[in-house]
């Protein structure tokens, strides 16, 4: 349901750009750094509209493949961890295990 939320905000916002875009056809002039230019209103706007796009997606990128790192990195140590403990306080007897058991299946019930 999330996703499709937000597939159905960016159709709303495409359709709002694009028809503002398409409003706005005249020719206007440009003030580059070194000189100047006359293109239409609607590719100003679409072109600023596309690099706004690209530029956001390639943050959210980075912040996504870096939170994969780290979630990798936190999964090995979790599980090194795990085969640690266990290593270090292995069960006495099978008694004790029914002890660990049963006592786990009580805090389930809880």
């Amino acid at each position: 349901m999330k996703g499709q939320t937000y597939v159905i905000v960016a159709i709303i916002v495409l359709i709002i750009v694009a028809v503002f875009a398409v409003i706005n056809v005249e020719a206007v002039e440009v003030n580059y750094l070194f000189g100047t230019g006359a293109i239409p209103l609607i590719l100003l706007i679409l072109f600023s509209v596309l690099m706004g796009g690209i530029i956001t997606a390639s943050a959210g990128a980075v912040k996504v493949f870096r939170l994969q790192r780290e979630n990798k990195a936190l999964q090995s140590e979790n599980s090194e961890m795990k085969k640690n403990f266990e290593m270090d306080n292995p069960p006495n007897s099978k008694e004790d295990q029914t002890t660990i058991d049963s006592q786990n299946e009580q805090d389930n019930h809880k």
